[in-house]
């Protein structure tokens, strides 16, 4: 009887003549007490400092509150030119207080112009405003936020406001920032455009003179890494200066998230240098094209006793740059398959390994529906495996 491992086509002939163990994860550290990096093209974590450490988001959890703005708007429960009144009472509670979009007493503002003064001007007032208009209160859309905190699966996140002001009730790891991230970057890839990686944003009137005011976006990685266009800052006494950024390069997509320094230009120079290690340290090597048969797995029950299984998206491995060679693929088939199947179901993994490194499964599919066999071809398959 034959078994799994003879039904395997290589995936790569010249991955099985690998090199002798050398490749290790790239040596690195950072001033920044807490941090965090993750290769979304793979789901690889490429570090992780303290990662899962409950602190104050500070202004970082303004992501949040864009995220439940960015879902309401998809829905189609709200508007860019939807209009917002600035009410007097949240005006005089949020006017100056920290960070600010300059917004007026009575004022009326687009979700559209709101949403540019909370990522690009990280307004605490626009927060608010935004909150009332889009959810009624600003309880209720702390509530929205929960709620989408816990579908998305932050583990040890709570939000106890919409812009981040300090609140014992408040906290959030970095790997709950970096996949508050993704979220909005896999979720709304138009949206995210739109509004992250505005350089500046021009909103509100000086006293006296009346000159329009323009504030710079403060994400330390624009304009000084290739490829940066999000996310947020934050900053309080309590945090320290904290930074959730992205950038993209070869499309290749990378998010850090950095907390706890001491320093306006920690935070700057902590950045740059972590996401540029993360572009200069490792590569993504390719597995398969989208579609790509890469092995035959056996199946009972089918016409044939073999089925392939194809990548389902394209397939890369994220190793430390210089080792592509040392890498190893195989394939293993789910135990126990058989037919019927729907298109798309999983029938095996591609595992990929190499020395100093973790293994990472990647799944493999049937690109078409596997109808089960009548009674004579099942056993004439079972007799062929009997003899084969």
């Amino acid at each position: 009887m034959r078994s799994i491992n003879q039904f395997m086509m290589p995936v790569a002939a010249a991955a099985v003549m690998a090199a002798p163990a050398l490749a290790q994860a790239p040596a690195y550290d950072t001033a920044a007490p807490i941090a965090f990096l993750k290769d979304m093209q793979t789901g690889r974590i490429l570090l992780a400092k303290d990662a899962d450490r409950k602190i104050p988001p500070a202004s970082m959890g303004k992501m949040m509150s864009v995220y439940v703005a960015f879902k309401l708007l998809k829905a189609g429960e709200a508007n860019l030119g939807q209009m917002v009144l600035v009410r007097p009472e949240t005006w005089t509670k949020w006017n100056n207080q920290g960070s600010t979009m300059f917004l007026s007493v009575n004022e009326q503002v687009s979700v559209e112009n709101l949403l540019h003064g909370i990522v690009t001007l990280s307004g605490n007032d626009a927060c608010v405003v935004l909150a009332e208009g889009l959810g009624g209160t600003e309880a209720n859309y702390v509530a929205l936020m929960n709620r989408e905190a816990k579908r998305l699966g932050l583990k040890n996140s709570n939000f106890a406001n919409t812009n981040g002001w300090p609140d014992p009730a408040e906290y959030v790891t970095a790997r709950d920032l970096a996949m508050i991230a993704e979220a909005t970057i896999r979720d709304f890839p138009d949206l995210y455009q739109r509004f992250y990686g505005k350089g500046n944003f021009t909103w509100g009137k000086t006293m006296g003179a009346g000159q329009d005011i323009t504030q710079p976006n403060r994400n330390p990685l624009l304009g000084k890494v290739a490829g940066a266009d999000g996310l947020k800052t934050g900053h309080t006494d309590e945090a320290g200066y904290g930074f959730t950024g992205s950038a993209v390069q070869n499309g290749r997509r990378l998010v850090m998230v950095v907390a706890g320094l001491d320093s306006f230009g920690g935070r700057v120079s902590s950045s740059v240098d972590f996401m540029n290690w993360g572009f200069a340290a490792w590569q993504n090597v390719p597995l398969g094209k989208k579609g790509q048969v890469l092995a035959q797995v056996p199946i009972a029950g089918a016409a044939e006793a073999t089925i392939a299984a194809s990548a389902p998206r394209d397939l890369f491995a994220t190793v430390p740059r210089g080792f592509a060679m040392e890498r190893k693929t195989r394939v293993v088939g789910v135990a126990g398959l058989s037919a019927p199947l729907k298109a798309g179901s999983k029938i095996a993994d591609l595992v990929v390994t190499m020395p100093g490194q973790a293994p990472v499964s990647l799944p493999l599919v049937t690109a078409a529906a596997i109808e089960e066999a009548g009674f004579f071809r099942r056993s004439w398959n079972w007799l062929l495996s009997l003899f084969g």
